[in-house]
């Protein structure tokens, strides 16, 4: 496989080639194989730079050296919906000197990145891969570039990319999600704060509710509905679709 650096533009050989499923040698780790594990905990990805949770390849010997899925193998090249005309290419630092920010989340590229050449557009490696539609059984969302309609957390419009519900009441920009993943890492990371039995960050009260007119019942419910939504777009956001899904009944983040 072949990966461009970020500033040179040349096409180099990683050497990161997979062994087994369960583990891998990675050209950003070289020294020790990375292994294939799951965990409820936090980790701050050292490929991208952001925090992830759930599903990571972290180095089989004493090094504090974690991946995402999707930085651990990426894709040297993608072609995404919202920008049908680019050709992303994956490179292990951002290009040139000027700061960069993801097109997806708002927020600052310091790390693995896919970028366009020809746009200049940049994603992290996770919002690069966010599932078009998430569904956990009781809600589905579905990813958009844009939506008129405001954020259930922020209450604006427009923004980053954003996660709606199929039935167009709840909405979460992803640079919302991000921003609240990031005001509640400390908490998380040394352990408090955290929702029963899952290790995900508990963000409960971080959503607007403006039920006024609404019995208490409905306001409980439709507060709980709007939950299971942050709920998934978190894990989605984090890197793992799957790690708040199987947990998510028994934690719901919106309840007092």
């Amino acid at each position: 496989m072949y990966y461009s650096t970020g500033n040179s533009h040349k096409k180099e050989t990683s050497n990161m080639s997979i062994t087994k499923y369960s583990e891998i040698s990675h050209f950003n780790h070289p020294q020790h194989k990375l292994r294939f594990e799951y965990s409820e905990f936090p980790f701050k990805c050292d490929g991208c730079k952001e925090i992830g949770i759930g599903s990571r390849y972290k180095c089989s010997k004493i090094c504090d050296y974690d991946l995402h899925m999707h930085c651990a193998i990426p894709s040297p090249s993608f072609f995404h919906p919202f920008y049908p005309k680019c050709s992303f290419q994956f490179l292990s630092l951002p290009p040139g000197e000027t700061p960069r920010f993801c097109n997806a989340c708002e927020k600052n590229v310091t790390g693995f990145l896919y970028h366009c050449f020809s746009c200049g557009f940049d994603l992290h490696p996770c919002c690069a891969k966010l599932p078009m539609a998430l569904d956990d059984g009781e809600i589905k969302l579905y990813l958009y570039r844009k939506v008129s309609s405001p954020c259930h957390r922020c209450g604006q419009k427009g923004r980053s990319w954003s996660y709606r519900s199929k039935c167009k009441k709840y909405n979460l920009h992803v640079a919302c999600v991000r921003d609240m993943i990031v005001e509640s890492w400390h908490e998380v990371y040394v352990g408090r704060k955290m929702v029963v039995g899952s290790g995900i960050p508990s963000l409960k009260n971080s959503l607007m509710t403006t039920h006024n007119s609404k019995s208490k019942g409905k306001v409980r419910k439709c507060c709980e509905i709007a939950g299971f939504a942050v709920q998934i777009v978190v894990s989605a956001v984090l890197g793992d679709p799957t790690a708040l899904i199987a947990g998510i009944a028994g934690s719901l983040m919106s309840r007092a």
